[in-house]
C-alpha cells in the first residue's frame, strides 16, 4: 500500500531529522497507528529525530516533547508519554 506522506528525511552518517506535517491527517485509525509506528521505528533504527506538526492532541501526547505554538509564539512546552 502506498500512503501519501510529506516527510523529509535527512540521512548522513546515521544521523538525521524527519519533518512531518500532519502525517496522518486523512487516515483511518488503524492506518494512523501503522504509519506512526513506522515513523517512530525509523527514528529509533536510524538514530533520527522526528519533528511533527499536528492538531491531534492524542497523537501529540505520544511524542517525547510537545511544544504548543499559537500566533507564532511558544505558549508552553511539556514532556509527552
Amino acid at each position: 500500500m502506498c500512503i501519501p506522506l510529506k516527510p523529509v528525511f535527512s540521512r548522513h552518517e546515521g544521523d538525521g531529522v524527519q519533518i512531518t506535517d500532519e502525517p496522518i491527517g486523512n487516515l483511518d485509525s488503524r492506518t494512523t497507528v501503522e504509519v506512526m509506528g513506522l515513523l517512530k521505528n525509523s527514528c529509533k533504527k536510524y538514530n533520527q529525530t522526528m519533528m511533527m506538526v499536528t492538531h491531534n492532541e492524542s497523537l501529540a501526547v505520544s511524542c517525547d516533547r510537545i511544544l504548543h505554538i499559537e500566533d507564532g509564539r511558544l505558549l508552553n512546552e511539556r514532556e509527552g508519554e
